[in-house]
């Protein structure tokens, strides 16, 4: 019997789980209809098969109407939702793995022009400032009305044969009742009292109880602590807590600390990139303390040592590692292996949250098969035949591509001009807050190297190196190099961002950074620039500062940024540069109009983004059987590239990632993972 505390049975009533790992609610956006089809019950059976013990659903599953699927919920208020509910619960059921939903009414967390364009509800007329939607204020047929629809939604997930439910009581409907910051009613359903602003939630758990019975079980996943002005602080908080188990309603308290009705609250709650791991645990803890009641906590967890401590200090009963999950869905397989130094581990670039609350559909930055369960499966299928594969460049996606080839048993050489792996990642790493992104390239390096793939490093490949060996297969990830577009004049008087990050450009004292790609790199040269004491401007043709970089994500950098007082000025572009003096004179232009504006500086930076870095591959193509060509569709539907356009050629010849054409860092890897599966 092991002794690792993780591994250890839990007994939650009648309910035995096999360890105590699970997935937190959370909402992936792979609902089709409204309904968990086949996508949504492949990316859970993947972790149930794993050994996971309990996955629950949903974030959240919404149970009326006037909430509606701003995240791609599932439709809890449809009856359909009973049958597709039925297989992923009896699928997860089959390997082991408990089920559970989160249900929840949105209230203001929504927008009106959503679903059936109804309006919103609240228990007050305050907007959400990250949804915008001015609610309605609950009238007392609208509380009858959503008290029923929590039952019913209940019974389906009863009927559907899940193992219990969670309600949903932070930046909702539930805990918009609780909140005197966001409940403007009087009693008997707000007011000062707390147990007027509690009457709600307790009044959905009866109704949800007289449905479905004591064995059924039942949670909340709440906030102990709203950590922000006119909300409840945490000795209401704990009194909340309290409540809940006095009840004798619920079955388990799911604790977070914070408020997520702003995208900065929300990151607090939910920290990532270059926050600090685990930083409500230790509050969960004291919830368990107070209450004696069992309790789970899910927040950036996402190692095994600190999940392995939460449990084994007593903090929590069940530990969530929800992201660390998407990273690696066979995370508990390789603790019960003693593989722990495999996983794959979560590096907090968040691109599945951030591209959720944008209305896309949850991505792993560093693992392209979660999602595409159906599509690209994280199991590898040993190759027909071994063939001779060289790669050139040891970025992200030569990186991939390598660990992939060789892991199917191809003979795999790469060569990388600089001394390290990483590519532009290891230059994204340069600034501290970012310095997980090299967890991207060394585990793909270890996995590898343990594969048997070869790398030649300081090995600057041109046409006879790439042909060294005879290879079967050339695959280009040489990457880009920064463009720095097209201006009027002086384009020799700019430096671009990486020239910053790099250290090539030694910092201004006055900058004026031009943002035309977007994304990350002008952040962090601002930051870079800010810190060396440069007072900074940043200008972006587009309506919005870093187009590219998602809510949650932007939000660490933002808060660097204004704290050194960088100025952000949208919907100006970069005309022309020319010296005056010892200064430089940029001229802004617009898109908007013919209306231009000067800004006198000694430091003009651009990051417009990289253009491929692909001598090499237009050299070697004339050579190659295939002159370069993919076969999309049988690189979409995981077939062999078959294209032989010139057969007199000895090897077939491809490029991926930003050799290709700008784009991010999930991109060149899902273009090597697609590529190198079918070779």
């Amino acid at each position: 019997m092991t002794q690792d505390p993780l591994l250890q049975p839990y007994r939650l009533k009648h309910l035995t789980l096999k360890n105590r790992l699970m997935i937190s609610s959370h909402e992936p956006a792979y609902a089709e209809d409204g309904m968990p089809k086949a996508r949504y019950r492949a990316y859970h059976v993947e972790r149930a098969r794993a050994g996971l013990g309990l996955t629950m659903t949903a974030g959240s599953a919404s149970v009326s109407r006037d909430s509606p699927p701003v995240f791609n919920n599932i439709l809890a208020w449809k009856d359909e939702v009973v049958g597709w509910m039925r297989e992923l619960a009896d699928e997860c059921h089959d390997h082991g793995c408990a089920v559970m939903i989160q249900l929840t009414h949105l209230g203001r967390r929504t927008r009106w022009d959503k679903g059936d364009w109804l309006p919103s509800v609240s228990a007050g007329p305050e907007r959400e400032p990250a949804h915008r939607a001015v609610p309605k204020t609950a009238e007392d047929w609208d509380v009858a009305r959503i008290v029923r629809d929590y039952a019913d939604a209940a019974e389906r997930m009863q009927a559907a044969g899940l193992d219990g439910i969670e309600l949903e009581a932070y930046g909702h409907l539930m805990d918009q009742f609780w909140s005197p910051l966001t409940n403007a009613l009087e009693p008997p359903w707000g007011g000062p009292d707390l147990t007027d602003r509690m009457r709600f939630a307790l009044t959905v758990l009866e109704a949800i109880r007289t449905r479905v019975g004591p064995d059924f079980l039942v949670g909340v996943r709440y906030s102990g602590d709203e950590m922000t002005a006119g909300g409840f602080g945490k000795a209401e908080g704990l009194e909340i807590s309290r409540r809940l188990k006095a009840s004798g309603l619920v079955d388990f308290l799911n604790v977070v600390r914070g408020h997520i009705d702003t995208d900065a609250g929300l990151t607090d709650v939910i920290p990532v990139q270059g926050m600090a791991s685990a930083p409500h645990l230790d509050f969960a803890g004291e919830i368990r303390a107070a209450t004696d009641f069992p309790t789970f906590h899910a927040a950036k967890i996402q190692d095994v040592a600190t999940a392995r401590h939460a449990i084994a200090s007593g903090k929590l009963d069940v530990v969530g590692m929800t992201r660390a999950h998407m990273a690696d869905p066979h995370l508990v397989a390789k603790i019960l292996r003693g593989e722990e130094e495999r996983i794959r581990p979560c590096v907090g670039a968040n691109y599945c949250l951030d591209r959720i609350y944008q209305g896309g559909m949850a991505l792993c930055l560093h693992n392209p098969s979660t999602g595409r369960e159906l599509e690209q499966p994280h199991a590898l299928e040993p190759a027909a035949a071994p063939r001779r594969v060289t790669i050139i460049g040891a970025g992200p996606a030569g990186l991939e591509a390598a660990r992939v080839a060789a892991a199917r048993g191809h003979a795999v050489t790469v060569h990388e001009a600089a001394p390290l792996p990483g590519g532009q990642v290891r230059l994204t790493a340069r600034t501290p807050r970012r310095r997980e992104m090299l967890n991207l390239v060394d585990w793909r390096m270890a996995e590898a190297e343990r594969a048997g793939a070869v790398f030649r490093f300081n090995s600057l490949a041109d046409e006879a190196v790439a042909l060294e060996g005879d290879p079967d297969v050339v695959i280009v990830a040489t990457g880009g190099l920064p463009h720095l577009g097209d201006l009027n004049e002086g384009e020799e008087l700019v430096v671009s961002a990486w020239d910053i990050l790099s250290g090539d450009a030694a910092p201004g004292r006055e900058a004026l950074i031009f943002d035309d790609a977007g994304d990350y790199p002008a952040l962090q040269a601002a930051e870079a620039l800010a810190a060396a004491g440069a007072r900074v401007e940043v200008v972006t043709r587009d309506r919005t500062i870093a187009a590219e970089v998602m809510a949650m994500s932007l939000t660490p950098a933002l808060r660097l940024l204004q704290e050194k007082d960088v100025t952000f000025t949208p919907s100006w572009r970069l005309a022309g540069v020319r010296r005056d003096g010892n200064a430089l004179l940029a001229t802004l232009g617009s898109d908007y109009g013919p209306a231009t504006r000067e800004r006198r500086v000694d430091q003009v930076v651009v990051n417009h983004g990289t253009r491929p870095l692909d001598e090499l591959y237009f050299a070697l193509r004339p050579l190659s059987s295939n002159l370069g060509e993919v076969d999309y569709a049988a690189l979409i539907e995981r077939r062999p590239q078959a294209v032989r356009t010139h057969p007199e050629g000895a090897f077939q010849l491809f490029r991926i990632g930003d050799a290709v054409a700008a784009r991010n860092t999930h991109a060149a890897i899902y273009d090597a993972l697609r590529l190198a599966r079918t070779l």
